[in-house]
């Protein structure tokens, strides 16, 4: 008979609020990109994601993930472990001898960061309460059915068809899939949806405080030990894994970052160096348990390079992805998730393992990208015709700190501190 293990629910318990801390250091990293006047409104967007979905996780979120009647293995029934209630047994062990509870805390903490990661694309210009609207229905109608798919047995897990196609099953250690190709992919079509903010690309949008954003970046380094080291859900040898391929990814991350602004734009910065960090650990998310040292580094390398280069292609194409949510997590997501089919020591291209892996990969990432895109573009745009996305202009041109929660982040008396 399973007995509980103590040491692996004190290592769960631990993880779930480091990954909890990750969502008001996003606050910081997000409200030290944002200019001035929309610093307070970017971290009340984060902060609001922890209210809406601490309440709908409980509610209805764990059940509609793992609640144990799939629907069409697209969502579980939400009903079946409503409240928590029902069908739920808090008290009963996993495989790892960890209560139920446990998970739901650790599970609900995902849930929280991944909708809170979107509101980076959409700085300094949506109405608040549509946002907090957004966060019910998209946490409901994309995040908890695509946590289905992937980790609760669905369509896109190891019982879904792409695997019985390849004969391989598809590898997401911590959320690639759910959490950084979803976020990204939905971040781009509410930022095309919406459009630009007034003289996007005409006039300086600079970030308006760069320790803060090296703060938020440090605290998130901190926390995403409990996002990857927690998904071994044991206190094992695969945390420790996960914990050393997260570090190395990051810091590989942060160089190839940093070395393609020395080449393109002759300096390193510190914004880069931030960016570089999540970067990393946004390609790091599904694979720090499947691949070496090695691999991690050279997965590092691309990732900080690539999303550097990612994140100009607003300015070229026109879209404001105003913190880089579409650089940073969209692509990092979908370059960790594909090389994971090249670099994984068990079934990857370089160890022999094949085309099944990437092939598998490669298809998983593109279902969630048109999942993603689908169901984030009905609901957005159901929002543009009922409650509406945009504060007007002249709200603009005043800054959304003062018109929509009416306070500022700062005291300053003269015009140009206010810009």
């Amino acid at each position: 008979m399973l007995e509980l293990d103590t040491g692996a629910t004190a290592w769960m318990l631990t993880s779930a609020s480091l990954v909890l801390l990750m969502t008001p250091a996003l606050a910081l990293f997000y409200g030290g990109m944002s200019r001035q006047k929309s610093a307070l409104n970017m971290m009340m967007m984060v902060f609001g994601v922890i209210a809406v979905v601490a309440v709908i996780y409980p509610l209805w979120g764990w059940s509609m993930t793992y609640g144990g009647e799939s629907i069409a293995g697209i969502f579980a029934n939400p009903f079946t472990q409503f409240g928590l209630d029902g069908t739920f047994d808090g008290n009963a062990l996993d495989d790892f001898g960890v209560p139920a509870w446990v998970g739901v805390a650790f599970q609900s903490t995902f849930a929280i960061i991944t909708v809170a990661l979107i509101a980076g694309s959409l700085a300094e210009r949506v109405k608040f309460g549509t946002w907090l609207a957004f966060a019910t229905l998209w946490v409901t109608f994309a995040y908890f059915p695509m946590a289905h798919m992937v980790w609760g047995g669905g369509l896109l897990s190891g019982d879904g068809p792409i695997a019985a196609m390849t004969g391989v099953a598809p590898i997401d250690f911590a959320g690639g899939t759910v959490v950084h190709i979803n976020a990204g992919m939905a971040a781009l079509v509410i930022a095309l949806l919406i459009g630009k903010r007034r003289k996007f690309g005409k006039e300086d949008m600079r970030p308006h405080n760069l320790p803060l954003i090296m703060l938020g970046s440090g605290l998130l380094f901190f926390g995403w030990f409990g996002f990857n080291g927690g998904s071994a859900f044991t206190a094992d040898g695969l945390a420790g894994m996960a914990w050393v391929n997260t570090t190395t990814a990051a810091g590989a991350a942060m160089l190839g970052w940093m070395l393609y602004e020395t080449i393109t734009r002759k300096h390193a910065t510190s914004l880069g160096a931030a960016s570089g960090i999540v970067a990393g650990l946004v390609a790091i998310t599904p694979a720090a348990g499947a691949l070496s040292p090695v691999g991690s580094i050279v997965l590092g390398l691309i990732s900080g390079a690539t999303c550097a280069a990612a994140v100009g292609l607003k300015y070229r194409f026109g879209f404001d992805d105003s913190l880089d949510v579409v650089g940073v997590h969209l692509v990092g997501g979908l370059v960790g998730t594909v090389l994971i089919g090249f670099l994984a020591t068990e079934g990857g291209l370089f160890y022999g393992g094949g085309l099944g892996l990437l092939i598998t990969q490669f298809l998983i990432a593109v279902a969630a990208l048109l999942v993603s895109g689908v169901v984030t573009f009905l609901i957005a745009k159901l929002l543009q015709v009922t409650l509406g996305w945009r504060i007007t202009d002249e709200e603009e041109v005043v800054g959304i700190d003062l018109t929509q929660h009416a306070e500022t982040a700062y005291d300053s008396p003269t015009l140009v501190g206010r810009i």
